[in-house]
């Protein structure tokens, strides 16, 4: 009888840290990476920034661990997954071939959701390969000096900042009253808004996209409330989709992404990490898919793991998401899962000063720790929020840490 083969379709962060993970735990069998991009794998929180505004080349993001053969697996690049046959347990790749699995790791990440309703024009782009990061640097090299991003969110803020620190005359557009509204309070995101503002970008806030204007190539963007703005440039960050299509009729259960269990066990012999996946994180007792750098490589290993375990019972994937973004000289972490509705408490620093920490409070439990440069406060409240941190002992700490000593 042949080894097990394990297959693993994404050739990103999580991916890649599969099948790291697989190795480190044993797995000495035939293993086979999937990528539609040509590129092995590759860090792309740089793309946004350190790419963008030409101060890093490809060969500063190339991940270590994928670009040996360290990990003895074949590498089948530049051709996407097309289909999957669960019952034949096998891949069908975009060239026509078909790869027999008895494990599969399901880590295809996501696309950039593109802008509704207003065709297609040269100059328009999205920011999620380095192909995309390389056309944007380039049209700027050329010559793009009035650059409008569509999207206030982490992508669309950094990919401000960067153009503004190449010179470019940038304009933030954002149909929510705020950048990051999701996710921030409304203090927050206004001193967000601010720190743009104050580094020359032209912040509209509360306003949708209506057009694209120009023949061929883009000139303006028309906007929801009438108003035009110039543009030589444009850069749409408006979110991600996941990247299921190829398994709409393999049997998965697909929901905003791959449905796993609490072990991200999709289905028998097939697991799923990354962007693509959503499962029930019993930490916050709630279904959940999560984009973010730290998260990939953390469901990356779990998934691996999962997936030798076989038939044994497997362990709940339970992390605290946790993310960061650099805009300017600012750095914003944000760990946990928020909702607009937590009551929220800053336990140090102040908002007015840009530099603080707050807390999310839901249930009697903190469930989030937000900071503005201050860093190791959330790594310490992350830590404690997986532990169960509730909300009276949280500021009962803060308020001992705050008392003046005792008199002597």
């Amino acid at each position: 009888m042949s080894a097990p083969h394990i297959v693993v379709v994404g050739a990103s962060l999580a991916g890649l840290q599969a099948a790291v993970t697989l190795r480190a735990e044993g797995f000495a069998g035939p293993l086979t990476i999937v990528g539609d991009e040509p590129h092995r794998p590759y860090d792309r929180p740089p793309l946004s920034k350190q790419v963008l505004t030409g101060e890093w080349g490809a060969d500063r993001i190339a991940l270590p661990a994928g670009s040996g053969d360290s990990l003895d697996a074949q590498w089948e690049l530049g051709v996407g997954a097309e289909a999957l046959d669960l019952d034949g347990r096998r891949v069908v790749l975009a060239d026509g071939r078909a790869l027999r699995f008895d494990g599969l790791v399901v880590a295809t990440g996501a696309a950039p959701r593109p802008l509704p309703g207003v065709g297609v024009l040269e100059g328009v782009h999205t920011l999620r390969t380095i192909e995309d990061a390389r056309s944007v640097r380039a049209a700027l090299e050329a010559g793009a000096r009035r650059v409008v991003v569509v999207g206030a969110g982490f992508i669309g803020a950094e990919v401000a900042a960067s153009c503004r620190q190449s010179g470019a005359e940038v304009t933030l557009v954002e149909p929510l009253a705020q950048p990051l509204a999701r996710v921030l309070p409304a203090s927050v995101g206004a001193v967000l808004a601010e720190v743009h503002r104050g580094h020359g970008v032209d912040v509209r806030l509360g306003v949708g996209v209506e057009t694209l204007e120009g023949t061929g190539h883009v000139t303006g963007v028309g906007l929801a409330d009438g108003t035009s703005v110039p543009a030589d440039l444009v850069v749409v960050g408006i979110g991600v989709i996941p990247n299921t299509e190829w398994l709409h009729e393999s049997g998965l259960l697909i929901e905003d992404g791959v449905l796993c269990d609490a072990t991200t066990l999709a289905a028998p012999g097939v697991v799923a990490c990354g962007d693509v996946a959503r499962w029930p994180n019993p930490l916050f007792g709630e279904v959940m898919r999560v984009e973010h750098w730290e998260h990939a490589l953390d469901m990356g290993a779990h998934a691996a793991r999962r997936l030798l375990a076989g038939d044994q019972a497997g362990e709940p994937f339970a992390p605290v998401p946790f993310f960061w973004s650099d805009q300017y000289d600012r750095k914003i972490q944000l760990a946990g899962r928020v909702r607009p509705t937590d009551e929220i408490q800053v336990v140090a620093g102040s908002v007015a000063d840009r530099k603080f920490c707050a807390l999310y409070g839901r249930d009697g439990r903190v469930v989030g720790a937000l900071a503005l440069n201050m860093p190791a406060r959330v790594i310490r409240y992350r830590r404690q929020i997986a532990e169960g941190l509730t909300w009276t002992d949280a500021l009962a700490a803060v308020a001992e840490a705050a008392a003046p000593p005792p008199a002597s």
